[in-house]
């Protein structure tokens, strides 16, 4: 397919506001797999294309695993150099790690979206989960996609992974409105840091992020995870910024008042238990991946791609 998408897949043509802030927009693919409706449940029919990357395709990832559903639903990794017509199969970047598309051959994930959609005008984001039945996209949306692998298949898994819920109901109230603010400020609010093209737009973004990891590391003290005593999505949704916050955000996004190892004990203990204590988090971080991505495919922010070597542990041990 050779369609001219450089506005939609380029980085460094990204959209900001009027005061230089970054404004992240939505996801475009909202449909649910469910019994009776277009997308139904079926071993085999979906798959899963990622980068080991992005924090929101590796929630994905983390859930794949976490659910047993790697046998159901295939996964193909993208290369993390993310240039002028976004993010690149191996075919057409070689990576350590990254994958061929094994269904269409593609050169970039944005043939995926044109193949869906000819028409498409969004940004070409990962995570994307595919049907393979009717060759389009289910959904782009990290946080559906999440809770779509927590229920959508549990007829197909054996009771032990079928009854892990990442989303419990007596709990679901305090992990949405943790979700939000943690959303806002943290997941999201290193790249509004980030990508801020003003002095304001930057310290508007930066003070309510180091509010929200100290309110975070209170949050955390003494406990294992985030809500009640059980493993949720909200630990997952935050994870994936956390692990990626002192190799990239503290020096790449300037989120440098303080890390998470030298200022977050609390914090800096939670992501280490659940990196060293569940392969579903080390087995899906990748940080030459994350290293490579953001310090070479962002070259407004870092013109020389040059891609730091620390920090050296990438996390410390238990």
């Amino acid at each position: 397919m050779s369609r001219n998408a450089e506005e939609q897949s380029d980085i460094t043509r990204l959209k900001f506001e009027a005061d230089g802030s970054f404004k992240r927009l939505d996801s475009s693919f909202r449909n649910q797999i469910q019994k009776g409706g277009k997308f139904e449940p079926e071993k085999d029919r979906y798959h899963l294309y990622v980068s080991y990357a992005c924090p929101w395709a590796t929630r994905a990832l983390i859930v794949r695993k976490l659910k047993g559903l790697e046998n159901l639903i295939g996964v193909t990794v993208v290369s993390p150099r993310m240039g002028e017509h976004g993010w690149p199969f191996a075919n057409a970047h070689k990576f350590p790690d990254a994958d061929v598309d094994p269904l269409y051959n593609s050169d970039h994930v944005k043939d995926l979206y044109f193949r869906a959609e000819p028409e498409y005008g969004g940004r070409f984001t990962v995570p994307v989960l595919w049907d393979k039945k009717h060759e389009t996209i289910v959904n782009n949306e990290s946080s559906e996609i999440i809770r779509i692998f927590n229920t959508a298949f549990n007829e197909f898994l054996p009771a032990d992974k079928a009854a892990i819920d990442i989303y419990p109901e007596k709990l679901r109230l305090q992990i949405d409105e943790v979700n939000a603010w943690v959303y806002d400020t943290v997941n999201n609010g290193v790249y509004k840091t980030g990508f801020a093209r003003t002095q304001e737009a930057y310290e508007k973004a930066l003070f309510p992020l180091f509010e929200s990891l100290d309110r975070l590391e209170k949050m955390l003290e003494g406990k294992q995870y985030l809500i009640g005593d059980v493993l949720t999505e909200a630990d997952i949704r935050l994870f994936v910024t956390i692990i990626r916050f002192d190799p990239v955000y503290v020096g790449h996004f300037k989120c440098n008042i303080r890390t998470i190892r030298g200022g977050y004990p609390a914090i800096n203990k939670w992501m280490k238990n659940l990196y060293w204590n569940h392969p579903e988090f080390k087995d899906t971080t990748n940080f030459n991946h994350i290293k490579t991505h953001y310090y070479w495919s962002h070259p407004i922010i870092n013109p020389t791609r040059i891609v730091p070597v620390g920090p050296i542990p990438d996390i410390d041990p238990l």
